[in-house]
């Protein structure tokens, strides 16, 4: 992946407001990148200093060994999941 993707894709992030959420395929489709996995990627390499826990999978949920750390900043957010998963119809961010 080349470095201007990668900083689209960390720009992407970075401004997902507070309160909502975005799924990797979302930040895929607005950074440019070719699959959402390329977003996962990234994060994991390189999203400590993100808000990471605004990204979820296409069916709202988080990563399995995320889940409990993830709900948890976005209920402080006022994101609200049932079930470990989070109404993207009520949440998704439309920038």
């Amino acid at each position: 992946m080349d470095e201007e993707l990668h900083e689209r894709v960390r720009d992407t992030v970075a401004s997902i407001p507070p309160g909502t959420v975005a799924t990797y395929g979302d930040i895929a489709a607005l950074a440019g990148a070719s699959t959402p996995r390329l977003v996962g990627r990234v994060l994991g390499e390189d999203g400590s200093d993100l808000p990471w826990h605004r990204v979820l999978r296409a069916d709202g949920t988080p990563a399995k060994h995320l889940r409990t750390e993830q709900c948890a900043r976005l209920l402080e957010e006022g994101v609200i999941s049932h079930n470990g998963r989070v109404d993207l119809k009520t949440y998704r961010w439309r920038p």
